[in-house]
């Protein structure tokens, strides 16, 4: 009886340290992928680009009938309702370019000549030709003063009538102002699009000979943003207007009113359309659901997110098509590698295919029905065997691992991961928004924190403005300077027009 009793102990005991050991397993190899993300972070390159394992020495761990390297490849079976005409561009894509040679200078660049004749005496000899060498050089920005003389006029004495005739000074939308558009315009510029703190502008004047003080150029900048209210507004209703938007967002630093020297995390929730190529920037104190929910209340069409639990909920909404993040999910098997290099590069080299259709379609630029038949034909087979893979090797993975992980975000959502298939307008990923939120991730490394609430907002109006100019390919300066000059001539029913997406059109025409 002590014997067996003894033998049972041990089985207990064994199976509790066995319990242990597969607990301090998990957590060593939860340790060592957080650091390997970590000193990745501090040291190492974010980029995400995949190179698959050599095929030829596959990993024993994966022996699973997966067909998608045939399925990438096929050809669609309705090639006669697909017509392509290949251009010569098209032919050499994948041609190395030549070497343009040396870059050639704008001609719209105003040319200083200087004319060197040899040392000697050229009297009487044929001219035949000149060189022309050409050097890009520079001068600091030029303050100018513009100075409105308006000469006063009387009528004659004769005729007892003591009226002082003089012109009126141009209209502006901020007539005390002693700051001309010009200046507001590039101040703007450099604090919002350049990153460039305003105190770091004023030692900029300083160096070329102009003191400002900083309550001043605060003024002015604060009281040129309010101006834009309106114009941010009508903004705002024209991108909610539009069927189909991607959402994220990103965190800002903003000092605290309550507590001295202290910060708050805030949040510019980015909305970006694709239809009308403009982007919203909306400022939320915190990352609650509260802030997109309102942005959103009336909004229909599809809405394409990352995987934060707040956008499932508004998703959920009808009349809300909610569509997935291709990119996301699969930064989350770029991060396994480490973890579990067989399977992490079996998915990854489903991903691959997915994009590699995306790409022959902006090749062969693709639209409408075709683009939506390519995709069907191609990239719905894979999504399915995807499906298929995941839900057979979760059962497999430890859920807490990286790989677990990556599969537990990934399967559950390959629904949306899909709708992409679906429609034509849509793209496999979220990564327009994401583009639309870098130059703010720049933004934090310069001015660290917004003052306040109120600031960061009036940032927001700035990067939606910004960022849509650059979309358009508009220079920030030309749109702001002519928006601030005209801005007093236009009513609330026209005001519109001066929008970026808009001031293209306004421009080409001539008006103004």
């Amino acid at each position: 009886m002590n014997a067996t009793g003894n033998i049972a102990d041990y089985k207990v005991l064994y199976d509790e340290l066995h319990i242990i050991h597969d607990a301090l397993e998990v957590r060593f190899a939860t340790v060592v992928h957080e650091l390997a993300q970590m000193k990745k972070m501090i040291f190492g390159s974010r980029h995400e680009r995949f190179v698959p394992t050599d095929d030829n020495n596959p990993s024993p761990q994966l022996t699973l009938a997966l067909d998608a390297d045939t399925i990438a490849t096929c050809k669609i079976t309705d090639v006669k309702k697909i017509t392509v005409t290949r251009t010569k561009a098209e032919v050499t894509f994948n041609k190395p370019k030549p070497h343009p040679g040396r870059m050639q200078l704008p001609e719209t660049l105003r040319r200083e000549t200087v004319v060197l004749m040899p040392d000697c005496d050229v009297t009487g000899l044929k001219k035949i030709g000149e060189d022309i060498t050409e050097i890009l050089d520079f001068t600091p920005g030029e303050f100018f003063v513009k100075q409105f003389i308006r000469p006063k006029f009387v009528k004659p004495l004769s005729e007892i009538n003591d009226t002082v005739i003089t012109a009126s000074l141009p209209g502006r939308m901020m007539e005390k102002c002693m700051a001309g558009e010009g200046l507001l315009a590039q101040i703007l510029v450099d604090k919002y699009m350049d990153h460039l703190p305003l105190h770091r502008q004023l030692q900029r004047f300083v160096r070329i000979g102009l003191t400002i003080a900083q309550s001043t150029i605060n003024g002015w900048t604060k009281n040129t943003l309010l101006l834009f209210v309106a114009l941010y507004e009508l903004h705002k209703q024209q991108i909610l207007n539009t069927g189909y938007l991607n959402v994220d967002e990103t965190g800002i630093r903003v000092l605290d009113d309550d507590k001295k020297g202290t910060s708050h995390k805030g949040f510019y929730w980015v909305y970006h359309s694709q239809e009308l190529k403009a982007s919203l920037f909306d400022y939320q104190p915190g990352r609650g659901r509260e802030g997109p929910n309102n942005i959103l209340e009336k909004y229909q069409g599809f809405l394409q997110t990352d995987g934060y639990s707040t956008y499932d909920k508004i998703g959920a909404k009808e009349g809300i098509i909610h569509l997935g993040c291709m990119a996301h999910a699969r930064r989350y098997f770029i991060e396994a590698r480490d973890n579990d290099v067989p399977r992490a590069d079996h998915a990854l080299k489903m991903f691959q295919q997915l994009y590699a259709i995306e790409a022959r379609i902006k090749e062969l630029a693709l639209q409408g029905d075709d683009k939506l038949r390519l995709r069907m034909n191609e990239a719905v087979p894979i999504l399915h065997t995807m499906k298929k893979w995941m839900t057979e090797q979760y059962i497999q993975v430890r859920p807490k691992s990286p790989i677990g992980k990556a599969i537990a975000y990934t399967l559950p959502r390959m629904d949306k991961l899909s709708v992409y298939t679906t429609d034509a307008r849509l793209n496999i990923d979220n990564n327009p928004v994401e583009n639309a939120i870098r130059p703010v991730a720049i933004g934090r490394k310069n001015y660290l924190f917004a003052g306040s609430h109120e600031a960061a907002q009036r940032a927001a109006m700035m990067y939606s403005f910004f960022n849509t100019c650059r979309l358009h390919k508009i220079n920030p300066y030309e749109w702001l300077k002519d928006v601030l000059e005209r801005m007093h001539l236009y009513k609330s029913s026209n005001l519109h027009e001066l929008l970026p997406q808009n001031w293209v059109k306004l421009k080409s025409e001539g008006v103004g």
